[in-house]
């Protein structure tokens, strides 16, 4: 009998690929699998779901770690799940697609803004069981070994179970080393209210910084926000269709005389 060959993963973030938190996931996954990892070669923090137009894009096998394949991308964290599945894989979609782990949270609205999970998004897309991965902890030194076993847990129960078509894991980890257990969720009705700091260069011009605070406006308990307050891993199923469906109904019955 022929032993089942490893699943080959794909790993990404949106932090660099030096960064710890890629680094930590790196090592949870290669207990898993093969692993191929494509980052960016700088930070690209808040991207979203950008990718590269209208300029060259480099891509460089590089020798960072012991045993695993590694690519620097001078792209964004999209470009770098486009190009893992174009040209190192030359149209063989590996098996799993995560990412992170990045250094902060991507709960709530700030799903919309991470590079993170943007490219677990285009995993996603391009129909590849994806997962992005996020602590709670900004610190380029943050430490996420308290993550990895719940980090393992979860890519091993999407690796045997798969996920609904046009589904993806947003996974949040609380800081702090007593995490409770996982909770399903959904995400929270919190956004930022953003401010500019306005300041002068050397030349007396004006330029802005932008700073905000967090506003949660959800008092569910089954929410995103509220799991991570009370120190349990969030797991919210997420879907890059848009269509506001329940919205159909109501702008059908709009009278457009034209």
């Amino acid at each position: 009998m022929t032993k089942p060959t490893k699943p080959t993963i794909l790993v990404v973030n949106d932090d660099g690929v030096t960064a710890p938190g890629i680094k930590s996931l790196m090592h949870v996954m290669k207990e898993l699998g093969r692993v191929v990892v494509v980052a960016p070669d700088s930070p690209q923090s808040g991207m979203g779901h950008a990718i590269t137009i209208g300029k060259p894009l480099r891509l460089d096998k590089v020798d960072l770690y012991e045993g695993i394949e590694i690519y620097s991308c001078s792209g964004t964290p999209v470009d770098c799940v486009k190009l893992a599945v174009t040209k190192v894989f030359k149209g063989q979609k590996p098996d799993l697609c995560v990412s992170g782990i990045n250094h902060g949270l991507n709960n709530s609205i700030n799903v919309l803004y991470s590079g993170t999970m943007s490219a677990a998004v285009e995993g996603a897309i391009e129909s590849i069981p994806s997962i992005g991965f996020s602590l709670d902890d900004y610190a380029l030194q943050a430490n996420f070994s308290h993550c990895e076993k719940f980090i393992k847990e979860i890519a091993m129960q999407v690796l045997q179970n798969g996920l609904p078509v046009g589904t993806l894991l947003n996974v949040n980890f609380p800081n702090t080393n007593d995490i409770k257990g996982i909770k399903i969720c959904r995400q929270a009705n919190a956004k930022w209210a953003e401010e500019f700091d306005q300041r002068l260069d050397p030349y007396k011009r004006p330029y802005y910084w932008l700073t905000g605070v967090f506003h949660n406006n959800d008092h569910g308990e089954d929410t995103d926000v509220w799991a991570l307050e009370h120190n349990y891993a969030s797991v919210v199923p997420v879907q890059f269709d848009m269509t506001a469906h329940h919205a159909i109904p109501v702008l059908n019955t709009w009278n457009f005389n034209v």
